[in-house]
């Protein structure tokens, strides 16, 4: 089997379960060379699989199951200035999300839409974004307890930034 992420997808067809209307991108599928990126973590989560998975944030938090932050001993000096209440960004890595859709039907639309609108785990890097709440912190054992997570259990983390409200939050009017 070949590795996806150095190979590209393994055809331009939508993947099972498409939708009517969507549409996969055009053209061959792009040889998807090693951005660099090193996971430097997981997330633990209770969810085993896509189906149990919330699809968003805001419906993880409603179901109230927290999840762990697993961060490699080699990045955990890292972790110095972070502390439980915090609020941080988490990037992960979708893994078993699939690449080849430009077009996707979301079940709250009532038709096609760009995979660029949309918060998808669909796209031609799947890389997630996260604002979670530290509630506890071990920065020896590199574990970070968060409120609430909306991917599966063992998910690669590529970073973690802090949300500072001063820059993230969207000028008011």
């Amino acid at each position: 089997m070949t590795d996806p992420q150095a190979d590209g997808p393994q055809s331009a067809a939508p993947a099972g379960g498409a939708r009517p209307g969507e549409v996969a991108f055009a053209g061959p599928a792009p040889a998807y060379r090693d951005a660099g990126l090193v996971f430097i973590g997981r997330i633990r989560s209770p969810w085993a699989d896509r189906s149990a998975c919330p699809k968003n944030i805001g419906a993880a938090r409603e179901r109230g199951q927290p999840a762990t932050v697993e961060i490699d001993a080699a990045f955990r000096p890292a972790l110095q200035g972070l502390a439980a209440g915090a609020y941080v960004h988490l990037l992960t890595w979708l893994d078993q999300a699939t690449r080849d859709l430009a077009l996707q039907v979301p079940r709250h639309a009532s038709g096609p839409r760009g995979s660029f609108s949309l918060r998808s785990p669909v796209r031609p890097n799947p890389i997630g974004m996260h604002l979670v709440r530290i509630d506890a912190i071990d920065p020896v054992a590199g574990i970070l307890t968060i409120d609430a997570i909306d991917v599966l259990d063992g998910t690669p983390l590529i970073d973690l930034k802090p949300y500072l409200a001063s820059v993230d939050a969207p000028p008011a009017g």
